[in-house]
């Protein structure tokens, strides 16, 4: 499968906002409660000033036009000027797209917009039995440098653990 991978624009809203709240419906990967507006994912897009951004995974969907089947984010880590060059990573894949390798074709494109932008590290925050994307930190060498019980809850009720990842850029 061929995947492209580009800056996400106001057009691409509606699909963010779909991809997400699937996510957040599911649970396991988000420790929002309950789905978010479309205005709420404009406003998130529109807060992601440079250095950060956000960005989409497109593929040929079933009637062969383009469509976006993920998204992904360079995010302030840390609000204050001594965390400059750290960047807090996120990336959703959309339901019928996973186990297709659209993961770790994004977290790969998303690396490498984080080193052409200078960051010194990423960091991913996840829910610690998040196999996937467990997998995917492991496979891009991240290291794991802490785990926080029972820290979030999802919109299933689960109270879950946090585990924290960084690599060095």
């Amino acid at each position: 499968m061929a995947y492209t991978y580009r800056p996400a624009t106001e057009a691409d809203v509606q699909a963010l906002t779909d991809i997400y709240n699937a996510a957040v419906i599911e649970g396991g990967s988000s420790a929002d409660t309950t789905p978010r507006t479309v205005e709420q994912r404009r406003a998130w897009l529109e807060s992601h000033r440079e250095p950060y951004a956000v960005f989409v995974t497109e593929a040929d969907g079933d009637d062969g036009n383009r469509e976006v089947v993920g998204f992904s984010a360079l995010s302030v880590f840390y609000d204050r000027a001594g965390y400059d060059g750290v960047t807090d990573l996120a990336y959703y894949i959309a339901p019928g797209w996973r186990g297709r390798g659209v993961g770790t074709f994004t977290l790969s494109s998303l690396l490498d917009e984080a080193r052409q932008r200078h960051m010194r590290k990423a960091c991913g925050i996840i829910f610690a039995d998040n196999a996937g994307s467990i997998a995917l930190m492991r496979r891009f060498g991240f290291t794991q440098f802490g785990l926080m019980p029972a820290a979030a809850t999802d919109s299933t009720g689960t109270m879950r653990d946090m585990s924290y990842w960084y690599l060095d850029l």
